[in-house]
């Protein structure tokens, strides 16, 4: 129990065992003017009585504000719960985003990846043709310059095929 609840409990037995031990003075009839008019009554039982109503409308007032924040917390609680949700799925809105930017993103890079395979491929399919082109020209100009030697040495009378010394 925490020391508030302590301390009040004991206040309330304090004041039951006074109430206890001087009862019969309590109950003692007194006269008791109330402003307009004059009563006789007991003067202990009519402070105890007004005692006792101070305490129910204390306690009524101390329910009616527990229950006030009890609520208001309630509320907070349920707003933050909203609140949090929300954000949740905006999170979860922004992963999608993501990952379909994402996913764009990954398709445009291997397009643009295919189309430079393509490119290169017709750079080196060029570059073979015009190779080949070369090799070939290279190939026709030695063949044309051997039978051009071949014709001065047989001009010159020497067999075709036989090495010279």
């Amino acid at each position: 129990m925490k020391v508030r609840t302590v301390l009040l409990i004991l206040f309330i037995l304090l004041v039951a065992g006074f109430v206890a031990l001087n009862f019969e003075q309590i109950l003692q009839p007194t006269a008791l003017n109330f402003g307009v008019t004059q009563v006789q009554a007991p003067m202990g039982l009519m402070l105890l009585g007004a005692l006792a109503l101070a305490l129910v409308v204390f306690l009524s007032a101390l329910v009616y504000y527990q229950t006030m924040h009890l609520m208001e917390v309630r509320r907070v609680t349920r707003e933050a719960a909203d609140q949090r949700e929300l954000a949740d799925k905006a999170e979860a809105s922004r992963f999608t985003e993501l990952r379909q930017y994402l996913q764009t993103e990954l398709q445009a890079a291997a397009q643009r990846e295919r189309e430079l395979a393509e490119q290169l491929q017709r750079k080196v399919e060029q570059s073979q043709s015009r190779l080949t082109e070369v090799i070939e020209q290279t190939g026709n100009g030695l063949s044309a310059a051997l039978g051009e030697l071949e014709d001065r040495l047989e001009r010159q009378g020497l067999p075709r095929g036989e090495p010279r010394l």
